[in-house]
């Protein structure tokens, strides 16, 4: 078979969706499946409406175009901020769009009423993680300036917290999501629909707090595909983790000393990694390097080691075990390694145990 391939289990991203989409419901939590990580894959997609997200998030309008193309029918939204320049088909293929400038809703508005459609806008709260996000204190300007687009339908609110800072959801940041949005409700005499706790990070807590106020919305991708809670970086219960592996081939097996020799600089990326001298070992090259991963976020099969990769090659030791050339190596992907090679045109996609 090709390699480098990225080989997914369908069958078990579906079980991870299903479990998930069951046990937030007895919480009164619907899912948006997110697809970012998978290159808007329709076949991933597929699974997890069949499993029973109630609509399909991405970040990237061509990956919500691509699968409306493919024939899937969901509500979708586009999870990153719009840039104006794309607004006409933002509303031409997504029906919802996370939003915090005015300018860009603005736009969204005119590409709404020049193609006589109505969008969805979901607003983003800040709630300090810093990444996108509208202060607490300015969320009711917001609403007034969105209520006041045509074509322009106020769908809720949302945050996103552990992105940029790591800054972990909790009864006090969820508890000001909930206020926010039954003030919201008494100043407008509107229904908040959505109120959006966050993505996979959120997780824990929706599954284990005893009191999730108003949040009835988690946007769900790692912790679906990976089967791990990226909070802790630990895994699920009751999840696969092993969906998806990356699969390389051998090119180079050669008896090599540990260390280099000759005056050391800077390393293709930067300083070159650390190494202690273990003698003469076996070294193994694969051919994956940083235009079809990241490295850092492969796990080696056991007796393997990873020492390095440059932009084409992925250098292992192997000890004192013999690997011929041409063999392929498998790898575990973390969310890093995952969305750089699906998104790498030099990694084939391989699907299996799908349920259509």
């Amino acid at each position: 078979m090709t390699a480098p391939r990225l080989e997914v289990r369908l069958d078990r991203i579906h079980d991870n969706a299903r479990t998930l989409v069951e046990l937030l419901a007895v919480r009164g939590v619907a899912v948006t499946g997110v697809t970012k990580a998978a290159l808007g894959s329709p076949e991933i997609a597929r699974e997890l409406l069949s499993a029973g997200v109630s609509s399909i998030g991405d970040s990237r309008i061509e990956n919500i175009e691509r699968m409306r193309q493919l024939g899937l029918s969901t509500e979708f939204t586009l999870i990153r901020s719009p840039m104006i320049s794309q607004a006409d088909r933002v509303v031409a293929q997504a029906d919802v769009s996370h939003n915090t400038e005015i300018e860009v809703i603005a736009g969204l508005s005119s590409a709404a009423q020049r193609q006589n459609r109505a969008h969805g806008v979901l607003l983003m709260v800040e709630l300090g993680d810093l990444r996108e996000g509208i202060l607490p204190a300015q969320l009711e300007y917001a609403v007034r300036r969105t209520l006041g687009f045509p074509n322009i339908v106020f769908r809720g609110i949302g945050t996103n917290l552990a992105c940029q800072n790591g800054v972990s959801p909790d009864q006090e940041n969820m508890g000001v999501l909930s206020s926010l949005a039954s003030s919201l409700e008494a100043t407008f005499g509107l229904s908040v629909g959505i109120v959006s706790g966050g993505n996979s990070a959120s997780l824990g807590w929706a599954l284990n707090s005893p009191n999730l106020g108003r949040v009835n919305r988690l946007r769900l991708g790692e912790s679906i595909l990976l089967g791990k809670d990226p909070l802790h970086g630990t895994p699920v219960p009751g999840l696969h983790t092993d969906a998806f592996s990356l699969v390389g081939e051998i090119v180079e097996f050669q008896r090599k000393p540990t260390l280099p020799w000759g005056q050391i600089q800077q390393a293709a990326f930067g300083p070159p990694p650390p190494r202690n001298d273990r003698g003469v070992i076996s070294q193994v090259i694969v051919a994956l390097g940083h235009q079809d991963v990241d490295p850092t976020g492969l796990q080696a099969p056991a007796g393997l080691s990873i020492l390095g990769a440059s932009s084409d090659h992925l250098i292992l030791s192997a000890g004192q075990t013999r690997i011929s050339v041409g063999s392929e190596v498998r790898f575990q992907v973390n969310y890093s390694a995952l969305l750089r090679a699906m998104t790498s045109p030099f990694v084939a996609k391989s699907f299996s145990g799908g349920s259509g």
